[in-house]
């Protein structure tokens, strides 16, 4: 997954920063995971999760710039509202939907930012949509891993982390092939 998201960085595209920092942190997650689900230990799942936290604002932040073209003020100040809220509105979920619930404000930003970007780009709009609905679709897996597991014990789990990798793979697709134009002030 690494590899293609550098390969996308084509000599002409190294001056992409972003793309590069989107690239890295997709690695960053998948040796979090590696070692969270291979330790099973406390400092492994902070490994896990913070950069996928850092992902999911970074990538918000870049979608907001690159598909919207907002100023750096109007991203952070959405960005900060996306955390916020997302602080509020996932223990609400937890309940219903055990932990994959923390991740549909995610899901709902991809979604918000495909809508909203339609009336711009509907190649982005779509692309975000199609991504939305591969994650929608691992999200299934992961609330069903846990019931699923006491009947087979290999689980769903494994299907989450292969949808994910595409999810992720889409994402950072989309953002290199969108040009880092500067945003409105």
């Amino acid at each position: 997954l690494f590899r293609p998201g550098l390969v996308r960085l084509q000599p002409r595209r190294l001056g992409d920063r972003t793309g590069l920092l989107l690239a890295l942190n997709v690695l960053a997650v998948g040796i979090g995971s590696f070692l969270f689900h291979t330790l099973a230990v406390r400092w492994a799942m902070l490994v896990d999760v913070i950069p996928i936290t850092v992902f999911i604002l970074f990538y918000l932040a870049v979608a907001l710039r690159r598909f919207l073209r907002l100023s750096r003020w109007v991203t952070a100040g959405i960005v900060a509202v996306f955390l916020i809220l997302n602080y509020l509105v996932v223990p609400v979920l937890e309940p219903l939907m055990g932990t994959t619930g923390g991740y549909v404000p995610a899901l709902l930003a991809i979604i918000g930012v495909s809508f909203l970007s339609a009336s711009r780009s509907p190649f982005v709009a779509k692309s975000l949509i199609a991504a939305g609905l591969v994650f929608a679709i691992s999200m299934s897996f992961r609330a069903l891993d846990l019931p699923v597991c006491d009947a087979d014990p290999y689980g769903t789990h494994m299907v989450w982390h292969i949808l994910n990798g595409i999810v992720l793979y889409m994402l950072v697709s989309l953002a290199l092939k969108v040009s880092a134009a500067p945003a409105t002030r």
